[in-house]
């Protein structure tokens, strides 16, 4: 009997037009997962001041990216990795791919491989860090809806795979392929998260953002935060590229609204090396595996923009994995552990 895979990406607006991205940003943004405030301010939050006016700003974003053929980035290598996987995998696997938001959806992909036949679900999120936003409230998801069925589908959790070898042998090849070692210096940009959802992962209370070493190494108090998981990803990754610690930044993108969120940030990064006379800046963002509009965009159109206007030359945008054949294999790898790990 085949064993399937549902491969989880976030989602992405079905079109660039802000009715498509309003939809997308309602379902997105009303998650309690993501905005994890009290009901009645998410509400007045997202429809007072998100959706009236943040739809038409980020069409016009996804409009710089838009693919006229194959749509969405963040999908299209999505369905590349798929399928890619899939003649990996072989004819005992049954790969299934799905959105957290959007489409094709969580609901979908379980009942394709339910009338596929199919028993046992290896789940991957391919989120490489865990944070609640976003590997938690996918697989919320999938055992919400895995609990409506009668038959209960026999499920495995590929875990957060920060340090996966795989994954940082793969990340290493592609900035290499795109000639990282040139860089006077090189950012590992993370997406970011507000600072009171790491402090929520901290079952401790006392460790998470309490001191300036805190994501030094992974201890018990720190083993789900995202923050600490992030540098543990960056240190893997500089020691693969021979990078020493004076030749590399960690920062945090993406931030949205006025709450304190996790340090240093990005944009300011950018304008300090600018202004420290770097002249050829690289940056990875190994939090995504699928370039999308936080890579394309926001760091390889608005970023360059932002580095050449403080004074820097070249900002270069490494590719996220994609469908790179290291990452193939790396997620073949990583499916079939897990299905093993169950028998």
């Amino acid at each position: 009997m085949a064993t399937g895979l549902l491969l989880i990406n976030l989602g992405t607006p079905e079109e660039p037009t802000p009715p498509a991205v309003r939809r997308y940003l309602r379902e997105f943004l009303s998650d309690p997962r993501v905005i994890d405030i009290n009901p009645v301010g998410r509400a007045l939050l997202l429809n007072l001041i998100i959706l009236p006016f943040r739809p038409k700003k980020s069409a016009h974003a996804y409009q710089a990216i838009w693919d006229k053929e194959r749509g969405s980035p963040l999908f299209y290598h999505s369905r590349d990795l798929a399928d890619a996987v899939a003649k990996a995998m072989g004819d005992d696997w049954k790969v299934e791919l799905v959105m957290r938001y959007g489409s094709p959806s969580i609901p979908e992909g379980l009942d394709a491989l339910r009338r596929a036949g199919v028993d046992h679900i290896v789940v991957l999120p391919l989120f490489p860090q865990y944070a609640s936003s976003s590997t938690g409230t996918a697989l919320a998801r999938v055992f919400e809806v895995a609990g409506q069925q009668w038959n209960t589908p026999w499920l495995s959790v590929v875990p957060p795979f920060y340090e996966d070898p795989g994954f940082l042998r793969a990340f290493a090849a592609v900035a290499r392929a795109h000639k990282v070692d040139s860089a006077d210096h090189v950012l590992m940009s993370f997406h970011g998260l507000p600072e009171r959802h790491i402090r929520k992962s901290d079952p401790s209370g006392a460790h998470c953002l309490a001191q300036s070493s805190c994501c030094d190494r992974i201890v018990d108090a720190n083993r789900n935060c995202y923050r600490a998981q992030c540098y543990a990803t960056a240190r893997g990754l500089a020691a693969l590229l021979d990078l020493p610690a004076d030749r590399y930044t960690v920062c945090f993108q993406s931030r949205l609204g006025r709450t304190p969120w996790i340090r240093p940030y990005t944009d300011e990064v950018i304008d300090q090396l600018a202004k420290a006379k770097t002249k050829h800046l690289a940056v990875l963002c190994p939090a995504f595996v699928a370039d999308c509009l936080e890579t394309i965009e926001e760091i390889g159109m608005r970023a360059r923009q932002q580095f050449q206007a403080a004074g820097g030359q070249e900002l270069t945008m490494i590719p996220s994995l994609n469908s790179s054949p290291e990452w193939v294999s790396a997620v073949a790898a990583l499916a079939r552990r897990a299905g093993a790990a169950s028998v």
